[in-house]
């Protein structure tokens, strides 16, 4: 069963702020090392990664402020909630992500964590631009209209 692109069950966390904050440029799905307790409070679905960021650190990317919940039954085995956690990328998309934040002052957003066709956690990583206020105004018209539409044409039939 596939979790990405709607066909399967539902991502672990979505971070449903960004494409309303951020321009999205280019997407890339790059896996993240996590410990067993990480995984099992993934799959519990209360993970928040509303402000988590992807940033370039010793030659490697790690998200950061991802809260993943501690696992109930681990009692002191468990994980912190809010760690750097490593992004599994190959060395020319690290190389490249890390460039274009670097240059054009772009951002690294997640914008979901899901699980893939293997059951392993993937993460939907965006290289974004800020969007300025009146963007964002802009896309919120935008929304309302096409609503305003849906609702004009189910009224219509």
């Amino acid at each position: 069963m596939s979790a990405d692109k709607g066909g399967g069950r539902r991502p672990a966390a979505e971070n449903r702020k960004a494409r309303f904050s951020y321009e999205i440029l280019d997407t890339v799905e790059a896996g993240i090392a996590l410990t067993g307790t990480e995984v099992k409070s993934l799959r519990g679905g209360k993970s928040n990664i509303t402000d988590a960021y992807a940033s370039a650190h010793d030659g490697s990317l790690f998200l950061y402020n991802a809260y993943i919940p501690e696992y109930l039954q681990a009692n002191r085995f468990n994980h912190e909630t809010r760690r750097p956690r490593r992004l599994l990328l190959h060395r020319r998309e690290i190389d490249r992500l890390s460039a274009a934040v670097e240059r054009e002052g772009l951002a690294l957003v997640p914008l979901e964590i899901f699980w893939n066709d293997r059951g392993r956690a993937k993460v939907r990583l965006a290289l974004g631009r800020g969007k300025k206020a009146h963007d964002k105004r802009e896309s919120e018209k935008e929304r309302d209209w096409k609503r305003e539409q849906g609702r004009l044409l189910k009224q219509r039939d």
